[in-house]
Order: C-alpha cells, then sequence, then structure tokens
C-alpha cells in the first residue's frame, strides 16, 4: 500500500469517529435570591486583597510573607504544576507518534552447520552484519473518543487542581488574619492585666501600710493579695495564649517560631463593611465551588473512557528508513525498506473486567455529583454562620460597652464609700472584678469581630483571582 493509499482509510475513521459518554452538563441546583442571616447585594465582590480593608499594614505584611514562604501553599502550587503537565500527556495522544529505530547486529552460524545443508562445493559467509534505520509512525484513531474524553479529564483536573491552590491560598490569608487577630486581642488583654496587677498592687501596698498602722485590719490585706495573685495568675495564661498563636503564625508565614518577632500593632481601624453578593454570584466565586464543579467534569468524561474500552481499537502504522549488510552502502536507495498497515484490537473475554471499571466510573461520577452538592450547602452555610456571628457579636459589643460605663460608674462610687468607711473592702474586690471582667470580654470581642469578618470574607470567596 503506497502512502497516497493510506490516506484513505486514515479519512474514513477519522469522519467516523465519535465521542462515547455522557456529555457535562451541571446538575440544576441554585443558591437561591437571598440569604437568612444577612441582605443579599448584587455586585457586591470582594477585592483580591480584602485583608487590605482592615487597614493594618502589619496584617497586610504578614500575609505577602506568608505568600511567599508558606509550604502549604507551595505544595498546592506544585501539585498545579504537576496537573497542568499531565495535560500534555494526554493531550499527545491525539496525534501520531514518529519513533526512530536504528540497529546494528551481527549474527554467526555454526560452519558445520551451514556446510552440512549446502550442495558440496558451495561455501557461505557464517557471519552476517545488518545494519537497519527506520522511522516507525503509529497513530490511534480513536474512533470512540477514548483519548478525547481523556484529555477532557485532564483539563478538568487541572482546572480544579488551580482551584485548590485558589483556595489554599484564600485559607491561608483567612488564617493569617485569625491568628494575627487573635494575637493582637491577646496583646489587648495583656495590657488590661498588667495595669490591674500594677493598680492591685499599689493597693495591697497601702493596705499593707495601714495595717501595719493599725488603720486596716489583715483581712482586707489578704484579699488584695488575692486579687493581685488571681490577676497574675490571668496574665500567665494570657501569655501562654499569646505565644501559641505567634508561634501559629510564624509556621503560617513559614518561619521557624524561635526567628519569628511579630511588628507592634498600629492604630486599630475601624471594622470594614463586607457586604454579601447574591448567594449564587458567591457560589461562582468560591474556589471550593469551581474545584468540585471541575472535578465532576473529570469523573463524567471517564465514564467515556470507561466506554470505549467495549469498542475495537483501530491503529494505523507505517515504516520507513534503510537496511544493509555494508555500512558503505547503507544509504543506497535499493536499499530502502517500507511497511504500512494497519491494525484492530478488540476486546473478547476479560472476565468483565472492563464491566467492573464501567461501573467504577459510573459510581465516583456519582460521589463526584454528591461532593458538589454538599460543596454548594456547605458554602452557603459558611456565609450564613458568619453573619450570624457578627449580627450576635455586634449587639454583645453595644451591651458591653454600656456594662463597662455602668459597672467603671459602681465601682468608682463602691470606692468613695470604702474610703469613707461605709462598705468593706470586699464590696470594693467584687466591683473591680467586674470591670476587669467587662474590659476583658471587650478586647476578646473585638477579636472575635474581625476574626469573624476573615471568615465572612473566606466564605464569599474573596482573594481568590490572584493564582500562584
Amino acid at each position: 500500500m503506497t502512502p497516497a493509499r493510506l490516506i484513505t482509510p486514515i479519512a474514513l475513521l477519522a469522519g467516523s469517529a465519535c465521542t462515547l459518554g455522557p456529555d457535562f452538563a451541571l446538575p440544576g441546583f441554585s443558591g437561591g435570591t437571598q440569604w437568612k442571616e444577612t441582605r443579599a447585594t448584587a455586585d457586591a465582590p470582594l477585592p483580591d486583597d480584602w485583608w487590605k480593608l482592615f487597614q493594618d499594614p502589619v496584617l497586610n505584611r504578614f500575609v505577602d510573607r506568608a505568600f511567599e514562604a508558606n509550604q502549604d501553599l507551595t505544595a498546592a502550587r506544585e501539585r498545579m504544576k504537576t496537573a497542568r503537565a499531565l495535560v500534555g500527556v494526554d493531550r499527545a495522544r491525539l496525534f501520531p507518534t514518529l519513533d526512530l529505530n536504528a540497529q546494528s547486529g551481527i549474527d554467526r552460524s555454526s560452519e558445520s552447520a551451514i556446510s552440512g545443508r549446502l550442495p558440496q562445493g558451495v561455501s557461505i559467509d557464517p557471519e552476517v552484519r545488518n545494519y537497519r534505520g527506520t522511522f516507525d509512525l503509529a497513530y490511534d484513531a480513536d474512533l470512540w473518543g477514548r483519548n478525547r474524553r481523556s484529555l477532557e479529564a485532564a483539563l478538568a483536573s487541572a482546572d480544579a487542581a488551580a482551584a485548590r491552590t485558589d483556595a489554599t491560598r484564600l485559607g491561608i490569608a483567612a488564617e493569617v488574619a485569625r491568628q494575627y487577630f487573635l494575637l493582637r486581642g491577646l496583646e489587648d488583654q495583656q495590657a488590661i492585666l498588667k495595669e490591674t496587677i500594677a493598680s492591685r498592687r499599689r493597693t495591697l501596698e497601702l493596705l499593707t501600710s495601714k495595717a501595719e498602722a493599725g488603720l486596716a485590719d489583715g483581712i482586707a490585706t489578704h484579699q488584695a493579695n488575692t486579687e493581685l495573685e488571681l490577676a497574675t495568675a490571668d496574665l500567665a495564661r494570657v501569655d501562654r495564649q499569646r505565644g501559641a498563636a505567634e508561634h501559629a503564625l510564624a509556621v503560617l508565614c513559614g518561619t521557624r517560631p524561635s526567628d519569628f518577632r511579630p511588628d507592634k500593632a498600629g492604630t486599630t481601624k475601624p471594622l470594614p463593611q463586607l457586604r454579601a453578593g447574591l448567594p449564587a454570584e458567591v457560589l461562582a466565586r468560591r474556589p471550593d465551588v469551581r474545584a468540585a464543579t471541575s472535578d465532576l467534569r473529570a469523573a463524567n468524561a471517564r465514564i467515556g473512557v470507561a466506554e470505549a474500552a467495549f469498542y475495537p481499537d483501530f491503529r494505523l502504522t507505517a515504516t520507513s528508513g534503510f537496511e544493509s549488510l555494508e555500512p558503505r552502502d547503507f544509504l543506497d536507495w535499493q536499499n530502502r525498506v517500507l511497511s504500512l498497515g494497519a491494525g484492530v484490537t478488540a476486546p473478547v473475554f476479560n472476565a468483565g473486567r472492563n464491566r467492573a471499571a464501567l461501573d467504577a466510573a459510573i459510581s465516583q461520577r456519582d460521589e463526584a455529583l454528591a461532593n458538589y452538592k454538599n460543596t454548594l450547602l456547605v458554602a452557603l452555610r459558611e456565609v450564613e454562620d458568619s453573619a450570624t456571628d457578627l449580627n450576635g457579636l455586634a449587639r454583645s459589643r453595644k451591651a458591653l460597652d454600656q456594662a463597662l460605663a455602668s459597672a467603671t460608674q459602681a465601682r468608682d462610687l463602691v470606692a468613695e464609700r470604702h474610703d469613707k468607711g461605709l462598705v468593706s473592702y470586699l464590696e470594693v474586690v467584687e466591683a473591680d472584678r467586674t470591670v476587669l471582667r467587662i474590659r476583658l470580654t471587650l478586647a476578646q470581642t473585638d477579636a472575635e469581630q474581625r476574626i469573624t469578618l476573615a471568615a465572612l470574607a473566606k466564605a464569599l470567596g474573596g482573594g481568590w483571582g490572584k493564582r500562584g
């Protein structure tokens, strides 16, 4: 068969090719048009660098450091590169392969064996040298779309890896913000407790002097000392929590905890206003939803790969080159070789392997579909949870402000009455303890508000546009 004649079967095979398996279509699932805990607002996407809305340059530097050095993000980027490289492997199957095959060999036979089979007086050289060099062309016609479905699955898997890189990046930014705000909240608690300790130490010194002068009994002194030690114990607890937050922040930034020294915080800025977009817009932005969608697309394409295994596989081959017994005449035209062929491989019996593979592919697609739907539900829940937390924290913050004002006034009145000898020191202790408890709770609430805003930004899918 000449090369011209080979074109006809290739054209026939290409023209009759089809693609087995179901075409991908997203299942009907809507996030609705409104939220339960917040107002839906159209055209309200977060910026990619949403953490800058907090107007904290120290936080901005920490996020930048994490993006450069975080090892989880580095691993995610490498997984994305791997998935993209594997696309090239599947894409290459759509094209013919051309290989150079060069061989040189010596074949020597027994002289006595040869002479015994030849007429008397005839002799041949028992040693034969052979030189062969060919270009081998092969093409898989892919009549049933197996290779095309494999490429579709690989492209979807690469998209999923890229989306997961975005999700990792978003998660790291949110976790850096969480640990940073936790750290700053604990520092505020440290400052409150240090101020309280200094005040109680002065009170203890004053009561001790009065007791030594016979102007106060020892009960008040012991009570003052107890409150001082309790505040010291509270400070030790907060110091421990702050250390853990600082170490976590160091690891997020790709730094050894022993080498990490956080910068001092600047002036606290007002809380930013983060508005939720429409549910459908949020789902479209979320990188984990995009990853689940791509996983579903890949699993759907693999059904076509499994179905194609039931059908014959057609392959075209061609070999052209030179072959000779002597190197000097290797390239002579009369020593050319040519081979053209077409082959088919059809499954006959494989003990149900292809059926089992198809059943597994369908089950994997159904699993991916369930994961996709669950990802959507979890995404909607996270937005609702963050909105609920923010609303509750705002109400708590307002109530705590009012409680602190009342408790401070009560403490001042009790202290004034104690100085006049109208109440015992125990009432002063209780009033002061209430003020301290409210101030610590306020510091915790301020940190929780910022932490929850970071969680809301993550739930809304903000910051996924910049891929690593």
